[in-house]
């Protein structure tokens, strides 16, 4: 009902309603002066022929004959009254079958179905709505960010120009508001000094307009902006931007973090304080074919959180056993992992170069990263123009397999896929793994959907443009107590629940209920890596967790914490 009532008020509001609505009704008017003047000519001309009938029955004939139904139970005899009965027809059939329909469809059905798209799809929110998260598009990242938000409690708004656009989304269950992004009364419609954060991923000039549209409504809310051009940065800030994600590089520096480049040492991929996050690749070392009980890891002074398995995470328990295709996530110290690496980096070493396949903004972004950690590669480019550096690309068309046997797909450690089509990246892993089963494949997609597809097709790591970016901002809006490390893997600060104060991380259970490791403790105000089994967690006390979406999701679940706080 309350919609019905929306719907009234803005049909009735506008001009070119109110005009329609007073057409349609002269229109029907005009109809029924017409069937009132038949029906009385219908008696006179019964009359004439000496029979007598109802005004019902008069009524009854009238609108028989006008829509062409023609019961023919009441016929006149008379020439005259055949002669009206084909007038009667002819204008039933122009006013009942062909104005009439037109008529209510453009003036009446029309504007009603505009009005439920208006009402359905707002151009202001309520005065009392606060700390949303405005978007100003949907697209892969905003649509990952959605999923995020949803999962821990926020709400957001989708800022839509369009009217059919807005609908559209509105019929996919999105929340969504319609207004200009670039005229200041949508912001202020929005409630933008009330929301937590505006984030803008559409191009980068746009993004420019957007900032200082909502800088000018107010200075407080911050504004979030993704850019591809590193210049954008610097003209996003001078707009008003609180925070620019550099998606491209952010995506690089991921893909590049997963190779292992053929050794057996340990590599950082995040960093929190002491504690140094860190992946080892357990192939050709003595690790393989072992429980990590019998591996011992701690007595190096490291303990590990996790294992990946051709792209899918499991949680690090006394018989899991070390395989090939391992990569071990340890946790520890900067001293701990030296000791680490002190007796694993003479295994697995390889000098062949990682194959780079695609140097667009990602692939250039990965190899910067690469040669940041001293890792050689050789480049795979199907466009001549995009070549930098000609004496390690090859030009051609990775599909090619004389192309990868050319780059060295026979002999290489990894191969790093960054082109930004999915399928094209699906075919590309499928072939890689067919030419070389034993090299570590890591595959770029940009739709979250299709990481499982990779993942099947033989990736071993699979970073999604979409889930990066998401998580990025995501992790903005959490003031960074929600990390992400790589796809899917999340480190986040949690304070002890009440429901386990007072028990040792033995007892606690967190990992048999959750899935969830306790990778460091706030203990003495300093942050301690790898706690042991016995140390007495007291309530309200900081503690780093590592976990998957899902292990993590599990954990807010089973001690009822919102959002992640």
């Amino acid at each position: 009902m309350k919609s019905i009532a929306a719907q009234i008020i803005i049909l009735t509001r506008q001009r070119s309603s109110r005009r329609n609505l007073k057409a349609l009704a002269k229109f029907i008017v005009a109809l029924v002066v017409m069937i009132v003047a038949y029906t009385f000519i219908f008696h006179l001309i019964m009359d004439y022929e000496d029979k007598e009938h109802t005004w019902l029955t008069g009524l009854y004939w009238t609108l028989v004959t006008m829509s062409t139904t023609g019961f023919g139970d009441q016929t006149f005899e008379s020439d005259l009254g055949k002669v009206f009965t084909i007038v009667v027809i002819l204008s039933g059939t122009l006013f009942l079958l062909v104005l009439l329909p037109f008529t209510f469809i453009q003036f009446f059905y029309a504007p009603w179905v505009e009005s439920q798209a208006q009402a359905s799809t707002p151009q202001s929110l309520p005065e009392n709505e606060r700390d949303h998260v405005l978007l100003t598009q949907l697209d892969p990242v905003t649509e990952a960010l959605i999923k995020k938000l949803e999962q821990f409690g926020h709400r957001y708004v989708l800022i839509v120009e369009g009217i059919d656009e807005a609908r559209r989304l509105h019929d996919q269950n999105y929340r969504v508001m319609r207004g200009d992004l670039d005229d200041p009364e949508t912001y202020i419609a929005a409630r933008l000094n009330q929301a937590s954060m505006l984030v803008s991923t559409l191009s980068d000039a746009a993004d420019t307009t957007v900032c200082i549209t909502a800088r000018g409504v107010t200075d407080i809310t911050p504004v979030v902006t993704t850019v591809e051009d590193p210049i954008s940065t610097k003209i996003h800030e001078m707009a008003g931007a609180s925070n620019t994600i550099r998606l491209p590089e952010i995506m690089g520096h991921a893909l590049a973090r997963c190779s292992s480049g053929g050794d057996a040492i340990t590599h950082t991929v995040a960093t929190f304080g002491t504690l140094q996050l860190a992946e080892a690749n357990a192939s050709k070392t003595p690790l393989v074919g072992k429980t990590l009980r019998e591996n011992r890891l701690g007595d190096l002074g490291v303990s590990v959180a996790g294992l990946w398995e051709r792209g899918q995470f499991k949680p690090a328990r006394p018989d899991s056993v070390v395989n090939p295709n391992t990569v071990l996530m340890i946790v520890g110290s900067e001293q701990q992992l030296f000791n680490y690496d002190e007796h694993f980096a003479i295994y697995a070493v390889s000098g062949e170069p990682v194959i780079l396949i695609g140097s667009g903004r990602i692939g250039q972004a990965t190899a910067e990263a690469l040669e940041a950690r001293g890792v050689s590669y050789r480049v795979i480019e199907q466009n001549a123009r995009r070549v930098i550096n000609s004496e390690i690309t090859i030009v051609g068309n990775a599909a090619d397999p004389a192309i990868l046997e050319q780059a060295g797909i026979a002999m290489t450690p990894t191969v790093i896929i960054t082109t930004n089509d999915d399928d094209t990246n699906l075919y590309l892993t499928l072939l890689c793994r067919q030419s070389n089963p034993d090299v570590e494949i890591i595959a770029r997609c940009t739709l979250d959907k299709h990481v499982k597809a990779l993942h099947k097709a033989g990736a071993d790591f699979v970073q999604s443009y979409a889930s990066i970016g998401a998580s990025s901002i995501f992790n903005l809006l959490q003031k960074s107590r929600v990390v992400t490390v790589t796809q899917g893997l999340d480190v986040f600060r949690v304070n002890v629940p009440g429901e386990v104060a007072g028990n040792t991380i033995a007892e606690c259970g967190i990992r048999e209920k959750t899935g969830c490791t306790i990778i460091g403790y706030h203990k003495d105000d300093s942050l301690e890596p790898n706690p042991r089994p016995d140390t007495i967690l007291v309530e309200g006390r900081e503690m780093l967790m590592i976990g998957d979406w899902e292990s993590r999701n599990s954990y807010f679940k089973a001690y009822n914490i919102k959002g992640g706080n």
